[in-house]
């Protein structure tokens, strides 16, 4: 049995500029639709095409100083891409900003959840 490597931790580019990030959590649906019609098997006929649609939820730390205005993002390129060798960029077009949440506990530093949803999504 071959030993296999996976990828781990990830850099993260919003336009260009490298961000420290926490997690990346990417949610993609296909926009697919089950139709439903009236038969004797009493199943769905077949699926319809939809729109894809792509969400990016980001876990960063609040730096003290120099903080962006998460809100302010419109029409950002976000890539992500792995720190070692191997692996491929996804680059994530036309983002902006759905929401932003500060996090605040006694234990760990301050953080800021972010939702971005991206118009459409490439390899590179």
């Amino acid at each position: 049995m071959s030993l296999k490597e996976y990828l781990g931790a990830v850099i993260l580019e919003i336009d260009g500029k490298e961000y420290e990030v926490e997690s990346v959590d990417i949610d993609h649906k296909s926009g697919r639709k089950l139709v439903k019609t009236m038969n004797r098997k009493g199943k769905p006929s077949g699926f319809a095409q939809g729109v894809h649609e792509w969400t990016l939820k980001l876990t960063l730390p609040i730096p003290k100083e120099d903080a962006p205005d998460w809100d302010a993002i419109v029409g950002a390129k976000v890539t992500i891409y792995p720190v070692t060798e191997g692996g491929t960029r996804e680059s994530y077009l036309d983002c902006v900003a759905m929401d932003d949440a500060r996090k605040y506990s006694v234990d760990n530093e301050a953080k800021v959840d972010v939702t971005l949803a991206a118009m459409d999504r490439v390899e590179e």
